[in-house]
């Protein structure tokens, strides 16, 4: 017996491809060769360690039969993250926490994807935290349940909705192929290089995030930097200033070493769409909120022809009966949308429909 197919979407082949290539940071390619390259080398010099070793009748290297048996170590170690998603985590049905599965196929439908894949809740304790992967030509997406309410509400609608754009994102732009990680894996072993690629990747996601649910990138930004309970009173904006102010060496090396863009550096990124996301330098200069540059000269339109749709309406309704009170909820959950359904095309051109643009409470945050 078999797992349960992923949910299929009706698009055209391909449809994700526009939207990757306007989103995707300038500097991902480019990383990515240097990772692939640098990944062969190492490779191919473990090979020469291990063939030396049968010579010589000793023992090779424990790190260079580790990069000989890659593609096995890595095939084995994607398929136990996936039985133990589901294994242990809560899968997101209609049924089951709808109002973050109505995202997730919402996030799907409009990054392009032909299928909406798995997501599961895990237990978080405490930790506020997401992530995708794949195994074989599975994808899933797993959230740690402290973004989540008692009861299965989203705690930020918002932020949530902005972190499943985000993993979402990283399976539309092919992060997590078998393929692209085995390429890479060696790189992870030298210092910069496989680091550099990660950063760079997950800024690809935060754009995949910020042009599906722009309205989530600040309070999704809280919620990592003050946890769930002090995430609504984190002033965003006081941190991002700061990225442009927080020199050093020792600011560089945390950086650079780090799978992940330094917080502040994110949030600048995410508030300042005229440029991509810096990987290894900090930001120069603030973002001008009395003077922001023309449309014209933004290199990461804010919305990239989309327009978010709305979080499921949720209703409730009291009833009494026979002096029994009933709590009556019911959910609605928004459909995919796509072009010629009220959608821009995932790119802007002057064939794209247009769209209304949505209202901001802050609209600092989409210039």
């Amino acid at each position: 017996m078999r797992a349960q197919p992923m949910q299929v979407l009706p698009v055209a082949p391909g449809s994700h491809v526009p939207l990757r290539r306007h989103v995707r940071h300038p500097r991902e390619i480019l990383t990515l060769v240097v990772a692939i390259i640098a990944s062969l080398l190492l490779l191919l010099a473990a090979f020469a360690e291990v063939s030396a070793a049968i010579d010589e009748q000793r023992t090779p290297d424990v790190y260079a039969l580790a990069l000989v048996f890659a593609p096995l170590l890595v095939w084995f170690a994607r398929g136990q993250l996936w039985a133990q998603q589901r294994l242990t985590g809560i899968k997101l049905t209609p049924e089951q926490f709808p109002e973050a599965y109505a995202m997730l196929v919402d996030a799907a439908g409009r990054s392009g994807l032909s299928y909406v894949p798995d997501a599961y809740v895990v237990l978080g304790n405490g930790v506020i935290n997401a992530a995708a992967s794949g195994h074989g030509f599975r994808r899933f997406v797993f959230v740690n349940s402290d973004l989540l309410e008692v009861g299965g509400a989203a705690r930020e609608p918002d932020a949530l909705r902005f972190v499943i754009a985000h993993e979402v994102g990283h399976i539309a732009a092919g992060h997590v192929s078998y393929w692209r990680i085995l390429g890479t894996f060696a790189s992870q072993w030298i210092p910069l290089v496989g680091s550099t690629l990660s950063r760079a990747q997950e800024y690809t996601a935060d754009n995949y995030g910020h042009a599906l649910a722009p309205q989530g990138a600040r309070s999704a930004m809280a919620t990592l930097a003050g946890g769930k309970y002090l995430g609504r009173s984190v002033d965003v904006d006081a941190m991002a200033d700061r990225a442009v102010t927080e020199p050093g060496f020792f600011v560089w090396v945390t950086n650079a070493a780090a799978s992940h863009p330094a917080l502040l550096w994110r949030m600048h990124a995410l508030r300042d769409r005229r440029r991509p996301g810096r990987l290894l330098w900090r930001p120069r200069e603030p973002w001008l909120w009395g003077a922001p540059a023309a449309p014209g000269a933004y290199a990461l339109p804010a919305m990239v022809g989309f327009s978010p749709t709305p979080l499921p309406e949720v209703r409730s309704t009291r009833e009494v009966t026979q002096g029994v009170q009933v709590d009556a909820m019911s959910n609605v959950v928004p459909a995919v949308r796509r072009d010629g359904e009220g959608v821009a095309a995932p790119y802007p051109d002057a064939t794209a429909p247009t769209a209304a643009p949505p209202n901001r409470e802050d609209e600092r945050w989409r210039p």
